[in-house]
């Protein structure tokens, strides 16, 4: 189980996928609570069960608890946080912008782990949903917690590939 298996379950026509699965994550070069964090909460994000399932799966075996529930609370707080400030944005009225949120979001101010791996989860989440408030928002918090762009690349990397993977084989699996 793992990520083996989901480089094995990739078709032929995915072989970019199936390679950048093994490079960006079988190869990572951020710290493995920061990849592998950010590959469960960008499988979650994605929304495949396969995917999901199989990286959980590897997560569990590389990951302490707190940080799986850590990288799966990234996750669910992007996921409302993207839709509310990525539609606030695309409205275009500035008046939207002086309105509080008024939702709570205390995980982000005690995530369970290190701030900085929160911080990084998030922002490989709003890539895969698309929200740029917040990942300029993520990005800006990490240069100044002092990550450098080359870690956060590699962040953006891996939603990337966890993505395109989960894209792949829902759509191989519905047209089974």
């Amino acid at each position: 189980m793992g990520l083996d298996t989901l480089k094995d379950a990739l078709p032929a026509y995915a072989k970019d996928t199936k390679l950048n699965l093994g490079s960006v994550l079988g190869n990572a070069t951020l710290p493995e609570q920061q990849a592998w964090g950010a590959a469960l909460a960008c499988a979650i994000a994605a929304r495949s069960p396969r995917v999901i399932r199989e990286i959980a799966a590897e997560a569990a075996d590389r990951l302490k608890p707190e940080a799986v529930e850590a990288a799966k609370a990234a996750a669910s707080i992007m996921a409302m946080n993207n839709v509310y400030y990525r539609a606030k944005h695309l409205i275009g009225d500035e008046a939207y912008q002086t309105l509080p949120a008024r939702l709570r979001m205390s995980v982000i101010g005690q995530p369970g782990v290190d701030k900085v791996d929160f911080e990084l989860w998030c922002l490989a989440v709003s890539a895969i949903t698309g929200c740029g408030v917040c990942l300029e928002s993520h990005e800006k918090a990490l240069i100044k917690a002092g990550l450098g762009r080359d870690a956060i690349h590699d962040a953006l990397r891996i939603a990337a590939v966890v993505h395109a993977a989960s894209v792949t084989l829902d759509a191989e699996t519905a047209l089974a």
